[in-house]
């Protein structure tokens, strides 16, 4: 890999080279870009140029996705921070801090379908009395027949 000229620090990247250090599609950046999740100027060409603390955003913005959170709430984690600084350990830490509590509630959530999945058969039907994992009780039959769905997703 090609060393970086100290001349080139404060250098704006370009679309295409902040997708290839970001491990991104250009396409990906657009998208980013339009949710306001990063932002860039536009050079005399027109061209899209990004400040380096981009690459620290979209690292965040992946990460954040990696673990399931959605686009809505990496957003509002992004607007937390001060614009033009690169995101730090700091921040990374408020921001994930925030995170865990759904996180754990998700995996709460999923380690108990996984333990009642042994009652289910995969009918589909949805009204027997004894399902536990859609439709504990039966409570669902007082809404008339067909599936029906407790839990919204």
């Amino acid at each position: 890999m090609p060393r970086l000229d100290p001349a080139d620090i404060g250098r704006p990247l370009s679309v295409g080279e902040v997708a290839q250090r970001a491990g991104v599609a250009v396409s990906a950046l657009h998208f980013y870009e339009a949710r306001g999740l990063i932002h860039s100027v536009r050079n005399e060409g027109n061209q899209r140029r990004y400040t380096r603390d981009v690459l620290r955003r979209v690292a965040v913005i992946k990460v954040a996705q990696r673990i399931g959170i959605s686009l809505e709430d990496i957003g509002a984690a992004i607007a937390s921070l001060p614009e033009g600084r690169t995101p730090n350990a700091r921040d990374w830490a408020r921001l994930s801090k925030g995170w865990q509590q759904e996180l754990d509630a998700r995996i709460a959530h999923l380690q108990a379908l996984r333990d009642q999945l042994d009652d289910c058969i995969g009918c589909g039907c949805l009204s027997l009395g004894a399902c536990k994992l859609r439709n504990p009780l039966d409570s669902l039959s007082e809404e008339g027949p067909g599936p029906r769905r407790i839990v919204k997703e």
